[in-house]
């Protein structure tokens, strides 16, 4: 018995034993004297905090690679800007403000500071690590290989805490409003990557504030810190440390004289001579003068041909000039010759139906339409009617409606082979024979989506799904329900590029539908079962700036 009570007290205490223990982030390891920075962080709550091993759970440094460089002085006076991953994999900087000692200190640094007893509060907008001497700081390693973090900018404004004090990227950028021959790089200004405006600052002290011959497009490299307005919100904006952080990308404008704005790839009801698809123009277009034309991919499984990657691009066709029934061509083009169109305005090609969704749907013949035909006829038989301009067979389907990719393109002229690369197109969808290294596949443009050379590496990549080329809209379900697809975005052909991204918004038509539901800016509601109103959303539609 005496046993029993002794050992049930022995089991009792050591519950008390482990709550004396000290606190550590790794129960029953060793304590790690390195605070991860998104920690560090996450102490600050709008009033300043003296750092200590209670608060850093046993910690008493930090450690990261050093992104500073005060050599072109255009970083706040006295701050090391360290980053590091250590958790979640997400990266995070601070800045630690240690006077003169800063500027011994240059990238790809890994070092450590003891921050113990030392401040965290925000000064000047910026969240620093105060308090802190130089000698506190030990080098730990050179040259070490910081990774290209490419943000857009819209992300930095979402969450300027998050990025504050991080090297991050930009890419594709442009100055808004273009830059004069004589304009410098001095003070606050706006660049646009496709995401949103951003402020570039320099400082007047900067080796490079008055230099000229800003960029027409390049990449930015630089470091985020945060102002804060009266009310305590913070104001992000970039940093380049030196020229070297400005990678020229191109000298002039690429405009794109027609930009796609949205498409209706599967009505309600059957799809045959109801699928169409809307461009809006960026200049005045008399196409008899200027002709252009639209080419169509459908990688379906039964497309022909089947099984191989389209070796002749947009130009594959059908690879054959007859097809049996419900045959369906990789690539279907239609060449737009008469008409006209002002900039601004939205105009049509599709099947000669004209109607908004399907059969028996409201009819929308009145608007702007360049080219329409009925792609699914086969008559007369030795040459049918449905072919399509030079290339493609007549068809049930334009578009797939799920599974492999599909998508369409514009090109200036009417003449499409191999080489021919377009001045806008979409993918909706990723699978199927698409893309063979290094030469055979579908040509992009240089769009808000895809890149004929990456900018960041400088590698060409001329294709849908190669390199950094994998980006699509989506297939929308269930199908046969009418889903139109309008595509908001703004377009800049001053700048010659989208200064806002497309977005997918997809509007669920009925056969009733006006012609103003796929030309206008709306609002969408999301009712529940009752009728009451869960959500309203505005729908955004394609449009010049």
């Amino acid at each position: 018995m005496k046993k029993i009570i002794f050992y049930s007290m022995i089991l009792l205490s050591i519950p008390f034993i482990w709550l004396g223990c000290k606190k550590s982030n790794y129960p029953g390891g060793v304590v790690s004297k390195y605070f991860p920075l998104y920690d560090l962080r996450n102490l600050y709550k709008g009033s300043e905090v003296t750092l200590n091993e209670d608060n850093m759970f046993g910690a008493n440094s930090v450690t990261g690679v050093v992104i500073s460089d005060h050599s072109g002085k255009n970083l706040p006076a006295g701050l090391l800007v360290i980053q590091d991953k250590r958790r979640l994999n997400l990266i995070r900087g601070i800045s630690i403000s240690i006077g003169a000692d800063a500027s011994k200190y240059v990238p790809g640094d890994s070092v450590a500071v003891s921050v113990s007893g030392a401040v965290l509060k925000r000064v000047d907008g910026i969240l620093q690590i105060t308090g802190v001497d130089g000698s506190a700081v030990s080098k730990i390693a050179s040259n070490v290989v910081i990774p290209a973090y490419r943000v857009g900018s819209s992300f930095i404004l979402a969450k300027p805490n998050d990025y504050e004090s991080t090297l991050v990227t930009i890419v594709k950028a442009g100055f808004d409003p273009v830059a004069k021959p004589t304009d410098t790089y001095l003070g606050d200004k706006i660049i646009n990557d496709g995401f949103d405006n951003f402020t570039l600052h320099t400082e007047p002290a900067a080796t490079f504030a008055n230099n000229t011959g800003l960029n027409f497009n390049a990449n930015y490299f630089g470091i985020v810190f945060n102002t804060q307005d009266k009310d305590g919100n913070l104001k992000p904006h970039l940093r380049i440390r030196t020229l070297k952080d400005v990678i020229a990308l191109s000298s002039t404008p690429d405009i794109a004289s027609i930009i796609i704005s949205g498409y209706m790839a599967d009505a309600e009801g059957g799809d045959g001579n109801y699928e169409y698809m809307q461009f809006l123009a960026t200049r005045n277009i008399d196409f008899a003068v200027t002709p252009f034309s639209v080419v169509v991919t459908n990688n379906a499984g039964a497309s022909s041909p089947t099984g191989i990657f389209p070796t002749k691009g947009w130009a594959t066709g059908a690879d054959a000039l007859a097809s049996p029934a419900g045959l369906v061509s990789r690539t279907y083009k239609f060449n737009l010759t008469s008409g006209t169109v002002a900039k601004g305005e939205f105009f049509y090609v599709g099947g000669s139906t004209k109607l908004i969704n399907g059969a028996n749907s409201t009819s929308i013949a009145a608007s702007k339409w360049i080219r329409s035909k009925n792609y699914t006829t086969a008559t007369p038989a030795n040459a049918p009617a449905g072919n399509g301009d030079g290339f493609g067979l007549y068809t049930s389907g334009l578009f797939a409606n799920s599974g492999n990719a599909s998508g369409f393109a514009v090109f200036e002229g009417t003449t499409v082979d191999v080489n021919s690369v377009p001045i806008d197109v979409i993918f909706i969808g990723a699978g199927g024979s698409l893309y063979s290294a290094p030469s055979v596949g579908y040509k992009i443009a240089n769009t808000d989506f895809y890149d004929k050379i990456d900018p960041i590496s400088l590698t060409v990549q001329p294709f849908y799904r190669s390199g950094t080329n994998t980006l699509s809209f989506n297939y929308q379900l269930p199908a046969d329900q009418g889903f139109w697809n309008k595509l908001g975005g703004v377009y800049n052909p001053t700048l010659g590029k989208w200064v806002k991204a497309r977005t997918q918004n997809d509007l669920d038509l009925s056969k009733s539908s006006p012609l103003s539901a796929i030309e206008s800016y709306h609002l969408r509601q999301t009712l529940d079962g009752s009728g009451v109103v869960l959500r309203t959303d505005t729908i955004y539609q394609t449009r010049l700036k």
